[in-house]
């Protein structure tokens, strides 16, 4: 392992290259990561970068995102095959078609999503910011928001607006249920649940804070208590040991809280992806500008 975190140190010399890891990773990709966040912190940190070569341990549509906001660098994508099944259940035609249903709606489109539904959106959000950016669209306008429902509908009941879903969901966030909720606050009482807005409206409800993993992990190192449930993907855990170790976390499940996609970067991959450029991010030059400019809003903001 030492012998691999050196030699992944000296490629990213010799590359003048980054590593950016999502919270969701595994911990000990977080740890070689020079950058660890959500995914609002990981796009606005790529763009000030003067990196030559980003490698993003996270999923295709974080490192599409790189690429879009950094067209003139190498993005690199250590696991080829990590990608988001919410992002595959809507595709750019679906969405013109949707957007034909309501031709004066604004289309608000979660980061968690291809670049080709990007460039079919208006704006883009995450979960820190899409109730700022539903709150910037004037009034007389219809909102669509894709491809999550259960973030849309927290940014609906938070907002006061109607918004038309998109019946996309997260399955990882879906598998977390209220009963895994009600037990495990039978055996740690007192202590604040935090839950994630891609959770259901039902857990959502339950929660004494509800927000992005950015968010949960500052609510954690803030507030007095010793004990804290989480329901989110488990890799947050690993972050909120180091912003408060002398706290305790507790997953809604040890289980159902893992996303198989978020945990297929490993140690080799990154050091095999600086070795090789395997796994280059290319974005159809068509599809890129119109798909940055909402991300550029979003960014804006």
């Amino acid at each position: 392992m030492k012998d691999l975190i050196e030699r992944i140190g000296r490629l990213k010399d010799e590359r003048h290259a980054l590593i950016l890891a999502h919270l969701y990773q595994p911990a000990e990709v977080q740890e070689i990561a020079d950058r660890v966040g959500d995914s609002l912190e990981l796009a606005r940190y790529a763009v000030t970068t003067e990196a030559e070569v980003i490698v993003l341990a996270g999923v295709r549509f974080m490192a599409e995102s790189a690429k879009l906001l950094n067209p003139g660098r190498t993005v690199l994508l250590p696991a080829e095959g990590a990608g988001c099944p919410m992002a595959d259940m809507i595709d750019d035609q679906t969405l013109r078609s949707l957007k034909a249903e309501h031709p004066r709606a604004v289309v608000v489109c979660y980061v968690n999503s291809t670049a080709a539904v990007k460039a079919e959106s208006d704006i883009c959000c995450t979960s820190s910011n899409a109730l700022k950016v539903v709150q910037s669209i004037p009034q007389d306008r219809e909102i669509i928001f894709v491809p999550d429902r259960n973030l849309g509908g927290y940014a609906a009941e938070q907002s006061g607006r109607q918004l038309i879903l998109y019946p996309g969901y997260c399955p990882t966030h879906q598998r977390l249920l209220p009963e895994m909720v009600v037990a495990i606050r039978k055996e740690h009482p007192g202590a604040p649940f935090m839950a994630h807005p891609e959770c259901t409206a039902e857990v959502r409800g339950m929660a004494d804070l509800v927000g992005s993993t950015a968010q949960i992990i500052e609510a954690c190192r803030t507030r007095p208590e010793k004990e804290f449930i989480i329901a989110t993907e488990n890799g947050i855990l690993h972050g909120l040991g180091k912003v408060r170790p002398d706290a305790r976390f507790f997953p809604v499940s040890e289980t159902h809280g893992i996303c198989p996609n978020m945990k297929k970067t490993t140690l080799e991959l990154i050091r095999s992806a600086l070795e090789t450029n395997r796994h280059e991010i290319r974005i159809p030059e068509g599809i890129a500008e119109r798909a940055r400019l909402p991300l550029e809003r979003m960014l804006a903001l």
